[in-house]
């Protein structure tokens, strides 16, 4: 029989290998889940692993949505590494949107456009202000940084909707809530004619590049990480847990603030109530299948979207339901969360003693 043994210390290998199968597991129960609903299952697969990359559009749309992915998954695995659990990042994502979007509606057609990066910058100060509600009750109150962050994410979205469908409703949007369309000099850069790819893009794999710095080749980086680990030894080495809580969560919010104002300022260009399209919890699955690591994170936020526009092309093209980009995104995690026994555990093939008659 097969039993589960903890091994000496964690394996390497299967620290690697563990993403690997879990999504040849998702896979397989993608095909599973298909046949059970009618489907053709290689036709289903079509559409979430070729579809999304076999033109140069479809690259590029793959490339939209990866981007707000990994800005946000960079952002939560500083959090993660320092162990401060933050769940609203989809919250951040929304008020850094929303913070953007008001200094877009700022600009008038003979704006300069120095106007973007003011943008941005309101983006990444509504995402931090947002967290730091996060930290400051944790840091005062000690309360749990999980269920408010998470809280949090409602509150933001009901801001989103009080404005879209009040005070900043366009009047010439004939009473659909939404802002009127931002000024063409506020859009982000595209990189290419042709192609919805933003700057943003660039700025997410420069993120990436920062990020190992940080986190592998400077001391902050390493108190942040010591601090996750072993807070008993943080503490005797002489780093502060109130300053890692607060560089965590300003960090993480202020990375998901640039998202959402790169999301709003580029491909929506208006505020609408559809703003909130689950990227910050989506990303939580990014960071940890990435396994925390920026090179990991820059593949997996690709596959995330992949899962996205499947989903999308799932439901036009085959009728399947909208849910079914969260179900293949559920499967990835629980099979990751199952597969990652394999690190800490191995199995071991036991032979079965007969008893005695």
């Amino acid at each position: 029989m097969l039993r589960l043994e903890p091994r000496p210390q964690a394996s390497r290998l299967w620290t690697y290998v563990s993403p690997l199968l879990a999504l040849v597991l998702t896979v397989l129960l993608g095909l599973a889940l298909f046949m059970a609903l009618g489907k053709d299952p290689v036709r289903g697969l079509q559409m979430f692993f070729w579809e999304p990359i076999k033109t140069g559009y479809a690259l590029g749309e793959l490339m939209v949505k990866a981007t707000p992915l990994l800005v946000i998954a960079l952002g939560l695995s500083v959090c993660f590494r320092s162990n401060v659990w933050n769940i609203g990042a989809e919250g951040q994502f929304v008020i850094g949107a929303v913070c953007a979007g008001g200094v877009a509606l700022l600009a008038e057609k003979d704006t300069g456009r120095w106007i973007v990066l003011a943008v941005l910058l309101a983006g990444v100060l509504g995402g931090m202000l947002w967290a730091g509600i996060t930290a400051l009750l944790r840091d005062r109150f000690n309360a749990n940084e999980i269920l408010v962050s998470l809280m949090l994410v409602y509150v933001a979205d009901m801001v989103l909707s009080f404005l879209v469908y009040g005070p900043w409703k366009d009047p010439a949007g004939f009473n659909f809530p939404q802002s009127k369309t931002f000024e063409t000099v506020t859009q982000i850069p595209r990189l290419m004619a042709g192609s919805r790819v933003s700057v943003g893009l660039l700025l997410a794999l420069v993120g990436a590049g920062l990020l190992w710095v940080f986190l592998f080749r400077t001391r902050a980086g390493f108190a942040q990480q010591v601090g996750g680990l072993a807070p008993d030894a943080a503490r005797y080495a002489g780093f502060s847990s109130r300053k890692a809580l607060w560089v965590a969560l300003l960090t993480s919010g202020g990375a998901a603030g640039l998202a959402g104002a790169l999301e709003v300022a580029g491909p929506i260009g208006q505020l609408t109530p559809y703003v909130p399209a689950g990227y910050g919890f989506a990303a939580i699955i990014v960071a940890f299948v990435g396994r925390l690591h920026p090179a990991g994170m820059v593949f997996s936020a690709v596959l995330m979207s992949m899962f996205y526009i499947g989903g999308e092309l799932a439901q036009s093209r085959l009728g399947l339901p909208k849910s079914i980009t969260g179900v293949f995104q559920g499967l990835l995690l629980f099979c990751l969360l199952a597969c990652d026994t394999l690190v800490a555990y191995r199995l071991r093939w036991v032979a079965k003693k007969m008893g005695s008659v």
